[in-house]
């Protein structure tokens, strides 16, 4: 491993430990629109027509391409029938450029849900998801979840600097809200 890549490996596992979710249910998501890829496809992702299909599952992470942001695309994609079968939509959004993200959209995320691009972290600063690592001055997002309901609200936010748990909890909340709302 490089040294800058085992450096940033490091500080992206200790200083994300930190995230909380400033967001918190109830709270109005903002709304936004990013440059996004599936299958290595690039298209432009708006909240706002996800959310007439039914939740967005809102998924920030620090860096496509590191270990743990790599475990966590895998996890959703092995769960996308379940999110799609409680009728939820799925988007991963990090700091990195649009081509970055075609590559990881199809080998990580198994072209199976999009990741967005926001190089400018104008969507992880409205959702409160930027930390700055301070020797560096490096930003990133943090690794938190979020599901926002169709009306665009927080049902739910969770941050955490270990994958696991963002899939199992997200999922569990679209499955009670589809519950909920079965017509």
């Amino acid at each position: 491993m490089k040294p800058l890549s085992l450096c940033l490996s490091l500080c992206l596992g200790l200083f994300a430990t930190a995230a909380v979710a400033a967001l918190k249910p109830g709270d109005v998501a903002p709304d936004f629109t990013v440059d996004a890829a599936q299958g290595g496809k690039q298209f432009k992702f708006f909240l706002a027509e996800a959310l007439k299909k039914g939740p967005v599952v809102l998924y920030f992470y620090p860096k496509s391409f590191t270990s743990v942001c790599t475990i966590e695309a895998h996890e959703f994609a092995e769960n996308i029938e379940n999110f799609a079968a409680a009728g939820a939509t799925v988007i991963g959004v990090s700091g990195d450029k649009i081509e970055v993200q075609r590559d990881f959209s199809t080998k990580e995320c198994r072209d199976k849900f999009p990741v967005g691009a926001d190089p400018s972290f104008s969507v992880i600063k409205a959702y409160d998801a930027a930390f700055t690592i301070p020797v560096a001055g490096a930003v990133f997002a943090n690794r938190i979840s979020y599901v926002i309901s169709p009306e665009g609200t927080i049902l739910y936010a969770y941050a955490d600097s270990n994958a696991e748990k963002h899939i199992e909890n997200a999922l569990a909340v679209v499955r009670k809200w589809r519950e909920e709302h079965k017509r």
